[in-house]
């Protein structure tokens, strides 16, 4: 019984013989038969009568203890006839990570309401930041960080596992943080900086824009050249139309969008930029791919492309152990059985 306890925790039991067990349906019956048939009865009343007369006689509780060792004992041997075995199971999961850095604009026209999510216009801003909630959700053995940049980068996130804790501090970014402005390239030279890690053999950025770079120091090229030195791949996404969009118009020095006299936000078309030849050239110098999100089903692609692009290895060792448990369940069975013989012959000997 102590082999048996030690070796139940994280058990798996299973059956060499699992049809035995339908041996167990035929227990009751066995039962039932064992207790309506037996020897002539010792003593003959022609009527029942005068027991009746001698009053209420106690039910008998050795009988129906009798009866419980006979059943149980039973059932432990077609258990064991079944042949129980447990088995443990234990899986090493080797993850081969890839270390990925987003690089994500917060300048200004980001704000430009050219998607539709649920049927509903919103901002460049709030449609990328939703599919790349989803991105990190689907790389679970990945580090991943997060680099937000206007007219200069800031770090969200530094590289890690902990997605909902990233996630968080994605929800927490928005546009104003720092001044307006693009600087593509100082975002580029900033998340190679975070993925200087020797540790980590696969590196990749994933740049997010919309605009032309017009600020920073580094050119978007000599920060591609610095990426393609250090093996690093880079995807670019190129999001929103490239004319006219539609811009909310906000509230003096707020966020708020102000409202025209019908009670809905005000708009207001300005011409938007989008250098892609740029992008082009900046992601076929990393050695990555440059793309065009035009909408949130079009940049759901894109990501999906990426994810099968840069996939993870995961390699899974099972080592499986067990263990033959039915002698237990047997030696039980015989144990009880004889017992019951025994306490029937001695101390609960009944008459026939």
């Amino acid at each position: 019984m102590s082999d048996l306890l030690r070796f139940w925790n994280g058990i798996n039991l299973s059956f060499a013989h699992p049809w035995v067990l339908l041996g167990l349906l035929a227990v009751p019956l066995l039962a039932w038969l064992r207790g309506n048939w037996g020897g002539a009865p010792a003593v003959e009343f022609s009527s029942t009568e005068l027991l009746r007369s001698l009053g209420r006689v106690a039910e008998s509780k050795a009988g129906n203890f009798l009866a419980g060792l006979y059943v149980l004992g039973l059932a432990s041997l077609i258990i064991g006839l079944a042949r129980p075995q447990g088995g443990k199971t234990t899986t090493t999961v080797q993850a081969s990570g890839i270390d990925i850095m987003i690089l994500l604009d917060v300048s200004g026209s980001m704000l430009t309401e050219d998607y539709f999510m649920d049927g509903n216009r919103t901002n460049r801003l709030a449609a990328v930041t939703s599919v790349t909630k989803k991105f990190i959700q689907a790389r679970t053995n990945d580090r991943i960080g997060l680099i937000a940049f206007a007219s200069r980068p800031y770090l969200v996130s530094p590289l890690t596992l902990d997605h909902d804790w990233l996630m968080q501090n994605l929800d927490r970014v928005h546009i104003g943080q720092v001044e307006d402005g693009t600087a593509i390239g100082s975002a580029i030279i900033s998340g190679l900086n975070r993925l200087r890690d020797p540790a980590s053999k696969s590196k990749v950025l994933i740049l997010l824009t919309d605009g032309v770079n017009n600020c920073g120091k580094v050119t978007p090229e000599t920060a591609a050249e610095a990426s393609k030195a250090l093996g690093i791949r880079l995807y670019a996404i190129g999001a929103g139309t490239n004319g006219i969009a539609p811009v909310p118009v906000f509230e003096e020095n707020t966020e708020t969008p102000r409202l025209g006299p019908d009670g809905k936000p005000m708009y207001v078309d300005v011409q938007v930029q989008f250098d892609e030849a740029q992008l082009k050239r900046v992601a076929e110098i990393a050695g990555g791919h440059c793309y065009r999100a035009v909408d949130t089903e079009s940049m759901e692609k894109i990501f999906s492309e990426i994810d099968q692009m840069e996939k993870t290895t995961v390699q899974y060792k099972k080592f499986e152990e067990h263990k033959d448990l039915f002698p237990i369940f047997v030696e039980a069975g015989v144990l009880l059985l004889s017992l019951e013989m025994l306490m029937s012959q001695t101390i609960w000997r009944s008459l026939p």
